[in-house]
């Protein structure tokens, strides 16, 4: 079980890790060492989570989703297989964790009486400076 929250939690049987050989740099070590992992999470047909979390997880994942629903995260940054399945799990775990809260919904405000007389009263002042700049006819 991984553990995301209190409430929620995933099974081990809706990840699927595969081990593959890391891409750049390492010597002869990176051609015979599979130690990168390929985390693939079922994110649309996961019963752990709502639908809710669901569609807020592919949207903030659409990066790492394929057009089925699956996420999948690979990690490569260490030298040893345990490191990198743990990075792999970790950061999935983060990207369930920020779709899980509820966006907050923004209610258009207007402008107070206050502040739409301050705004005009700077105006009145700005356009008296600027005409007390121009040149006259008179002179």
């Amino acid at each position: 079980m991984i553990q995301i929250t209190p409430h929620i939690a995933l099974r081990d049987d809706e990840i699927q890790m595969d081990f593959i050989r890391s891409s750049g740099a390492g010597g002869q070590n990176v051609n015979k060492v599979s130690t990168a992992v390929q985390l693939r999470f079922d994110a649309r047909n996961s019963p752990s989570l709502s639908d809710e979390i669901k569609e807020r997880l592919l949207k903030l994942g659409a990066q790492y989703a394929t057009n089925d629903g699956t996420l999948i995260f690979k990690a490569q940054s260490f030298r040893t297989q345990d490191k990198n399945r743990q990075d792999a799990i970790e950061r999935l775990v983060a990207l369930i964790q920020q779709a899980i809260p509820r966006p907050v919904v923004r209610r258009p405000t207007k402008p107070t009486r206050g502040s739409k007389e301050r705004r005009l009263t700077a105006k009145r002042i700005d356009g008296a400076r600027k005409q007390s700049r121009r040149i006259s006819d008179e002179d």
